[in-house]
């Protein structure tokens, strides 16, 4: 084999390489079409095992008073094990908020149903982006970022969320730091340079919430 021929090859594979990575879900990816529980008789799967209505009530839901999500996971949809896909939808009563979280397993991929949103997310280097979206428009958070949407205006707000893993996972900030977590207040305080009596008005706070 000549150098030349040698240096293709090797191009080729640094291209290649990339698209085999994102070509599935490392985390969920089969070698079957589908998988079922291990309790369940594969002769007994019908369509009725694909087929998921929990969302029809989040779809019909009118001008909730807060945020509110309902979501279809593995976690309620078994027949996303291994698909790498899940659906959330979300409504926003006018002020409210989806606040301050991550996905560390996925992606998300939000497209305005009704209404109005304010969104954003920070990146890893610590730039921010924020979009103003109507109804219609489409918004990825990339995997991992912290982000929010928000409903700024008086009327109700209602979104679907795409996700590429079936159980993406969630880290809400707020409630991860200041609510149910336990971290020392010692530690918050040094962590965003301020003092105990703050770091304990935010937990007050949130556990005086729903």
């Amino acid at each position: 084999m000549t150098t030349s021929s040698s240096l293709v090859l090797v191009l080729l594979a640094l291209w290649a390489a990339p698209l085999t990575v994102v070509a599935g879900d490392p985390d969920q990816d089969i070698v079957t079409d589908y998988i079922i529980p291990a309790t369940t008789n594969a002769v007994n799967i019908t369509g009725a095992f694909f087929t998921y209505s929990g969302l029809r009530g989040a779809l019909a839901l009118q001008a909730p008073e807060n945020f509110t999500v309902a979501k279809a996971s593995m976690a309620e949809f078994p027949a996303l094990n291994g698909q790498s896909v899940s659906y959330a939808v979300l409504s926003y009563g006018p002020g409210s908020i989806n606040p301050t979280h991550t996905h560390p397993r996925a992606s998300e991929l939000l497209l305005v149903l009704d209404g109005a949103l304010s969104v954003g997310f920070v990146d890893t280097a610590g730039k921010l982006f924020t979009q103003d979206l109507a109804a219609g428009d489409l918004f990825v958070f990339p995997k991992g970022t912290v982000h929010w949407q928000y409903n700024s205006g008086t009327q109700p707000a209602k979104a679907l969320s795409a996700f590429g893993s079936a159980a993406a996972g969630l880290v809400s900030l707020p409630g991860a730091l200041f609510g149910a977590s336990d971290i020392d207040d010692v530690v918050l305080a040094k962590s965003f340079k301020t003092d105990v009596a703050t770091i304990q008005k935010l937990k007050a706070g949130l556990a005086s919430k729903p």
